[in-house]
């Protein structure tokens, strides 16, 4: 099967070859521009020979055009963070306009996609990051947001309003700039982030929104769903090809969740834990045992969430070797 067949067969839960497995990593010391972006994503995705590309734009390029600035600053997994937040009084939120997704930052981003899709040399699915609403307005205010959605409410769903306009408009143009899909991800989908009563105000009825759009079109979408105690079963129902979700730090388990969700799911590795630490064999280990609660199928072989950035290659080789075995 080539790369796209076998991801796309999971998705369904048909039958492949082997599992197809993919990882990912921040790059953060080039991921500025767009053409440092797109060779290191190159670089990586031939180095290990993966069946999906997800292009690891930095977590905070979707709100530097809303007056964010932005650094790296030493995190382990490589993410960038906002040094000045854009929104710093409730004020501010009704400053926010919708973006034009082929501008600034946005716009890089687009023009690190298409070198990717020109440059990867095989059909391997390219999937580009999205954010649903609400983690944009945190990254956009910082922890001055849960103090607005518990007084000023109607304020802040305005913005998420804007945000959701502008999310969907910039989904549009990066399908017609070749993106295969997106893996959308949401930093508000646990309770460890959000009480469930302000998750399904806030967050839920966005994301049904915005992935019923994106469900609509010709793309994979797979959901990534960040943190412990995750509303799993609330966005088990949304319409996405594939759930990914940290399984070996939080319930519920891989075997467990495949029963749950609809489409494919996309997890098995503890990129914090066994995958970090080693050894080989213990990697090795973790990754037919993913392999063993699933059977193989609707299982796209992966970690709950970003490498750590000193994850060694002797422990991304014992994947890739182990998962390519699998098939015989």
């Amino acid at each position: 099967m080539t790369k796209r067949e076998r991801v796309l067969a999971a998705t369904k839960r048909l039958p492949v070859d082997r599992p197809p497995v993919a990882f990912w990593r921040h790059a953060p010391h080039v991921d500025h521009t767009a053409a440092g972006l797109a060779g290191a994503m190159l670089d990586f995705h031939r180095r290990w020979d993966l069946d999906l590309i997800k292009i690891m734009s930095s977590g905070v390029y979707c709100v530097e055009d809303w007056g964010c600035r932005v650094a790296y600053q030493g995190s382990p997994n490589g993410a960038k963070t906002c040094t000045d937040h854009a929104v710093k009084t409730t004020a501010d939120w009704d400053r926010l306009r919708t973006l034009d997704p082929g501008a600034g930052a946005l716009g890089r981003e687009l023009e690190a996609l298409r070198l990717i899709v020109r440059g990867r040399g095989d059909d391997a699915p390219a999937l580009h990051t999205l954010f649903s609403p609400l983690t944009i307005a945190r990254k956009l205010a910082g922890d001055r947001l849960d103090a607005d959605l518990a007084a000023q409410p109607g304020t802040v769903e305005a913005a998420l309003e804007v945000i959701a306009t502008t999310v969907t408009r910039y989904a549009a143009a990066a399908l017609e700039a070749g993106a295969d899909g997106f893996f959308f991800a949401t930093q508000h989908a646990s309770r460890d982030a959000i009480g469930e009563a302000a998750f399904r105000r806030f967050e839920l009825p966005y994301l049904r929104r915005l992935l019923e759009k994106l469900a609509a079109g010709p793309g994979i979408t797979m959901l990534h769903l960040h943190g412990k105690d995750i509303y799993f079963d609330a966005c088990a129902e949304l319409p996405v090809a594939v759930l990914n979700w940290h399984d070996r730090l939080t319930g519920p388990a891989l075997a467990e969740g495949k029963k749950r969700a609809r489409g494919a799911v996309a997890a098995g590795l503890g990129e914090s834990g066994t995958l970090r630490r080693g050894p080989a064999e213990a990697v090795a280990a973790e990754v037919r045992d993913a392999l063993a609660q699933t059977g193989g199928a609707g299982h796209i072989v992966t970690t709950g969430c970003v490498l750590p950035l000193d994850v060694s290659d002797a422990h991304l080789q014992a994947v890739v070797d182990t998962v390519r075995k699998s098939g015989g």
